[in-house]
């Protein structure tokens, strides 16, 4: 039996470009105009996404794992041990829209009115005071030296602080009360281990993450002009991908010209 190949599609279906019937503005399609609004257009406007890569199976075992752990808490109304041990005085929200909002497929959904964009969220955990205010958690995981406690200034990690903000959003515009503090469930995986031995051993720690939302309003509305624009946007100014295809397209233009004259 032949091997099953995925071949890249340059052409997405109408539906899920702009305007289309299936077409949400996602959290990581937000991030997506920060890092290059060329790309971006090119993406949900024409409909020619970027090449994929594979999944990082690895960091994805590791949130399911999370979410089997806070999920047992969740039915129990009890807090994990985690958040006992950083005394964080909540527990795992029970809800009955949990698993919808916790889909990436669909997430926390609110139509911004000014722009008419509708905008969604997946999130991987929510946390609840006594008070009933929500707290924001993410899962994440890597593998690098040192206790990770903070939260420092590389691109990666304000793409995970904007990404909690737009989550606090979300749920503030579904009418609840958010807390401006949310966390970071970090597994980092040691290096320093005699061997692998068939495990993987990790420091889990909890970092905060002070979310901001004053800038979102503003960028829906960047993000509207920029879908309704006619002509390309700039791309963004570390775009690896805009500088590619110009390259690349100047060379085989070369070639072609080229060789109609020969």
């Amino acid at each position: 039996m032949a091997e099953y190949v995925k071949k890249y599609n340059p052409h997405r279906h109408a539906d899920w470009n702009y305007g289309g019937e299936k077409w949400k503005l996602s959290r990581s399609k937000i991030d997506f105009f920060f890092e290059c609004p060329r790309c971006f257009y090119l993406d949900n406007v024409l409909g020619t996404k970027r090449p994929g890569f594979p999944s990082f199976n690895l960091n994805i075992a590791v949130d399911e794992l999370f979410k089997k752990e806070f999920d047992i808490h969740r039915g129990a109304g009890t807090p994990h041990p985690l958040m006992t041990q950083y005394g964080i005085e909540a527990i795992p929200l029970q809800h009955e829209k949990m698993d919808e909002w916790r889909d990436p497929f669909v997430g926390i959904t609110h139509k911004h009115e000014p722009t008419g964009l509708i905008v969604s969220g997946g999130v991987d955990d929510i946390w609840v005071t006594p008070s009933g205010a929500l707290i924001i958690v993410d899962y994440k995981s890597t593998s690098k030296e040192g206790k990770i406690e903070a939260l420092g200034d590389s691109p990666w990690e304000m793409q995970y602080t904007r990404q909690l903000g737009v989550y606090r959003w979300l749920l503030e515009q579904n009418g609840f009360t958010v807390e401006k503090k949310g966390y970071l469930v970090y597994a980092n995986a040691s290096k320093n281990e005699s061997g692998f031995n068939n495990t993987l051993v990790f420091e889990t720690t909890l970092v905060p993450v002070e979310t901001d939302v004053n800038w979102i309003e503003p960028t829906l509305h960047d993000i509207k002009k920029c879908l309704e624009q006619k002509d390309l946007p700039q791309p963004g100014p570390v775009c690896e991908y805009c500088p590619y295809r110009e390259a690349a397209g100047k060379k085989l233009q070369a070639i072609h010209f080229a060789n109609k004259k020969s």
